[in-house]
Parts: C-alpha cells; structure tokens; sequence
C-alpha cells in the first residue's frame, strides 16, 4: 500500500473510530475497496426504535449510512481534506431484521474539486435486499487551494 493509500485508509477508518457517537453504535469498518467501504453496526439494545418488535431504529441507518459514505469519499481522495455531508437522501423499503446488524456498503462514483458524490445501501442479509438506499453528497474543504490560505477573501476579491 502506497503512503497515500495508508493515509486514505485511516482516514476512513476514523470514521468509525473517531466519532465518540459511532463509537458507542460500535460501528466497525469491514472492509475497503478501491473507493468503497463496507461498515457494520451490532444490533444493541440501545439502538431499538421500537420495544415491541425490536427492529432498530431508523436514525441508526441513517447515522451508519452517513458514516460509511463518509468512509467511501475518504478512500477516493487523493489528498486528505475535510468533508461535511451536504445531502443525504434515504429511501427506506423495509425495516430491518430484529436481532441483526445491519451493514451499509458506499460507493464514492465521482469527485470534483469541492463535491463528491456517493450511493450506499443498508442491509441486513444481502445488499440485493436493502433495508434503505442513499445518496450523498460531501462538501470538500478547498481552503488550502484559495490565495489567502483560506483565511478570507484572497486580495482583490469582489465582495
């Protein structure tokens, strides 16, 4: 593995291990490929959404689907940089299976020099049946390309 792909690669592991939040779901990274991750939350009891039938609840997916796309841009980067979710849509098709974790597996497909966009699902089995699918897009942070080093207006700059 080249130094770049050591650097991507922590990167996208820190998007588990990182975040206090993810790291109390004991969300996991699974694995990595090329630009796409595969990341794992254990079904606990504090990620219930609904006591009677013990299905989690949505915001975990979502938290998990987020985390693992987050993970995805990561590793298509060529560079570090900062990323922020700027839109995630989630379409829900079932709930998931009591009593399983569930995995989310993201795509980073394109990245521009301030964007980059993903598709994930969230399964429980298989991904040929999701319990949701995303698509996102991440800010960049392009502050060390601007004049000023990102501090401001570089000089001459129309207000």
């Amino acid at each position: 593995m080249s130094d770049r792909s050591d650097i991507m690669a922590n990167m996208a592991q820190g998007m588990s291990q990182g975040s206090p939040h993810a790291r109390e779901m004991g969300f996991e990274l699974v694995s990595m490929d090329g630009r796409a991750a595969i990341m794992k939350a254990p079904y606990k009891d504090i990620m219930v959404g609904d006591p009677d039938t013990g299905v989690i609840a949505g915001g975990v997916v979502t938290t998990l689907l987020d985390h693992c796309c987050g993970s995805a841009v990561h590793l298509a980067m060529t560079e570090f940089k900062i990323i922020a979710t700027l839109d995630l849509r989630i379409d829900y098709m079932r709930a998931a299976t009591p009593h399983k974790p569930i995995f989310a597996r993201a795509e980073c497909y394109k990245v521009t020099r301030s964007v980059a966009f993903v598709r994930a699902v969230a399964y429980d089995e298989t991904p040929d049946d999701p319990v949701a699918a995303a698509q996102a897009a991440f800010m960049l942070d392009s502050s060390a390309a601007r004049p000023s080093g990102g501090k401001g207006r570089p000089t001459g700059e129309a207000r």
